[in-house]
């Protein structure tokens, strides 16, 4: 079975300044099954939560910061209230110039890791372009592999492993079920270019979801920005992917 489809609101941020309520209807509308978030102009936490229960939305991970120091405690209260157990930040792009500094991020994951472990959470690393440069001669995307914990998991950006030089099928492959979550977005694979309703990108997707299949829990719409009216490449991209059965919709 096709995994469920979910959106990641920083897609629609703008629009969700305007009127949080009016667009996570739209959304819900539309049929999409969930959402990632960890903001919300103009609600409470609880408010939120409420309004993603009335809609049938479900929240299928926060995109936060790691659990440590002083947002600790923050980061474990959200994912708690809005009754998620997937914790996912990515990595400052400095961190990749040298394998000092790399092992020392994997370090600190680690610690964070062991932190989300002990409050029933799970933490996820969400990958860009730049983990797939050179580190000292090896791929910082596989030293990742390597130095992080086996329980941190990766929630595959499949776009930016494309724009990075890597190939998001055979990561996807070789990760398993180490990556249940796919980010999904589409454009030109050029980092300083703006993104396009999935399936009308560069994108190739039906291998990138065939491989994901038995281990991929949510298929995650996300677009940074976009060369059209952001909700219409939202809508588009629902269609392309339910329409062709390469995720399940609620509508």
């Amino acid at each position: 079975m096709a995994a469920p489809i979910a959106i990641q609101l920083y897609t629609v941020r703008e629009a969700l300044a305007q009127n949080f309520k009016a667009v996570v209807t739209r959304i819900a509308e539309m049929g999409y099954v969930g959402v990632e978030t960890d903001r919300f102009p103009g609600l409470s936490l609880i408010e939120a939560s409420d309004l993603f229960a009335d809609l049938g939305l479900e929240v299928c991970s926060v995109h936060t910061q790691l659990p440590l120091g002083k947002q600790k405690n923050q980061v474990i209260e959200l994912a708690h209230e809005l009754e998620v157990n997937r914790v996912v930040t990515s990595t400052p792009r400095e961190a990749f110039e040298s394998m000092d500094a790399l092992k020392q991020l994997c370090d600190r994951w680690n610690q964070a890791g062991q932190i989300a472990a002990e409050n029933d959470l799970e933490l996820g690393l969400h990958n860009h372009w730049w983990e797939f440069g050179d580190v000292e001669g090896r791929s910082g995307f596989d030293i990742l592999v390597e130095e992080l914990d086996e329980d941190i998991f990766f929630q595959v950006d499949t776009y930016w492993v494309n724009t990075g030089g890597g190939d998001s099928v055979q990561v996807v492959e070789e990760l398993g079920e180490r990556a249940p979550l796919l980010h999904i977005k589409d454009g030109p694979c050029d980092a300083e270019k703006d993104m396009q309703a999935i399936g009308e990108g560069k994108m190739d997707f039906p291998p990138i979801i065939e491989a994901s299949h038995g281990t991929c829990d949510w298929l995650i719409v996300e677009l940074d920005r976009c060369e059209t009216d952001m909700m219409e490449a939202v809508e588009k991209s629902y269609q392309y992917l339910v329409g062709n059965e390469l995720a399940r919709g609620a509508r």
